[in-house]
């Protein structure tokens, strides 16, 4: 078996960044509206709500893996950040995401920062940093991106 080098408290964070050409109210609904997140997300969140103490958890499968994820809202500043905890109801490991919405010039920046609080297991692929970084980078600088330049047409 290969060693894997999973998700711990100690790495640094993920962080990534993207630029828009969108009002900071578009993308704060892209990343708070239900019907929005279904488009570049997941489309199978059953109910989101940026207001703090927020809950709700959703299962998604990966080779015969479940990972129910369940996510609690923690921070709103309403227009420029969301934070929830993010962890799965069958597998060690916890953590939190942020995004943020940035002012640059005349357009926007996304930034993801996703931190590690409780070691995810060594033996599983998805919860490599790898995977993590991957993840995150396709949700921000290609799904989300296309969703939002799907908009300004």
């Amino acid at each position: 078996m290969t060693y894997l080098s999973a998700m711990r408290k100690t790495d640094q964070p993920i962080i990534v960044e993207q630029s828009f050409n969108a009002t900071k109210e578009q993308l704060w609904g892209a990343l708070t509206d239900l019907k929005q997140m279904h488009k570049w997300y997941f489309p199978n969140i059953p109910a989101f709500k940026p207001i703090v103490g927020f809950e709700t958890s959703f299962p998604i499968s990966h080779e015969g893996r479940n990972f129910t994820h369940l996510w609690k809202v923690t921070e709103v500043i309403p227009n420029k950040k969301i934070s929830y905890n993010w962890k799965h109801q069958e597998w060690p490991g916890d953590g939190y995401v942020t995004f943020e919405i940035l002012a640059k010039d005349n357009h926007r920046i996304v930034r993801l920062f996703n931190k590690v609080t409780e070691d995810f297991p060594q033996d599983i692929p998805e919860f490599t940093r790898e995977s993590g970084v991957g993840g995150w980078n396709y949700l921000i600088k290609e799904s989300l991106k296309k969703y939002m330049d799907g908009l300004s047409e």
